[in-house]
């Protein structure tokens, strides 16, 4: 069975998907938040954290905002990977996926995960895609969640934590300290919330 792992950057009051100035249109204004805070070292961590040989689970947006950038950037192993990836799209279009390669979810996208996720094969990595991330949390698919914390309250913007998510426990695996205010954490989903 493959590990699904969610990776977000995030903002301290749960903003994600921080885009480029412009990616999500005129009316907000904080796109590109995460370029101050990039240090070649959290970057590095950032790909380890992601590994190597991993296939990608996206939100239909998502693909598209990406496939109209990362197969353009030729080098490095965050661009390499994402592009040698496998994407698995949460679509009912699955004729117009043109960056590649592309695996098959059918037309039950969450049959299709579960299915995909019980086959033999590389972590599922799922990146931005708030929708998916939130229906992926509820229906308890989620082995592993990675945040890249900026010190940062933006207010407004896509959130990862829904109100619809069952509350649950995780466990800390790791957390690195970065000297621009980076702290990239991973956790372990546990169980059910226990409450004292």
């Amino acid at each position: 069975m493959r590990k699904l792992k969610i990776i977000e950057h995030i903002s301290l009051d749960g903003v994600i998907s921080p885009g480029r100035p412009g990616e999500y249109g005129d009316d907000y204004a904080n796109g590109g938040w995460t370029a101050p805070y990039r240090s070649p070292a959290g970057a590095a961590a950032v790909v380890e954290a992601q590994g190597t040989g991993f296939d990608l689970l996206l939100g239909r947006r998502t693909y598209d905002l990406w496939a109209g950038y990362w197969p353009k950037v030729k080098g490095g192993p965050f661009a390499d990977g994402l592009n040698a990836a496998r994407k698995y799209v949460a679509t009912h279009r699955p004729e117009s996926l043109g960056w590649g390669p592309v695996g098959d979810l059918g037309t039950d996208v969450m049959a299709g995960i579960r299915r995909v996720k019980s086959t033999d094969g590389p972590d599922l990595i799922v990146w931005g895609s708030s929708t998916l991330t939130s229906v992926l949390l509820d229906e308890g698919l989620v082995d592993e969640v990675v945040l890249a914390v900026y010190p940062l309250l933006l207010g407004r913007g896509k959130r990862f934590f829904s109100d619809s998510v069952d509350p649950r426990e995780l466990a800390l695996v790791s957390n690195q300290a970065f000297p621009s205010g980076l702290i990239l954490t991973t956790y372990k989903f546990v169980g059910p919330l226990k409450t004292g």
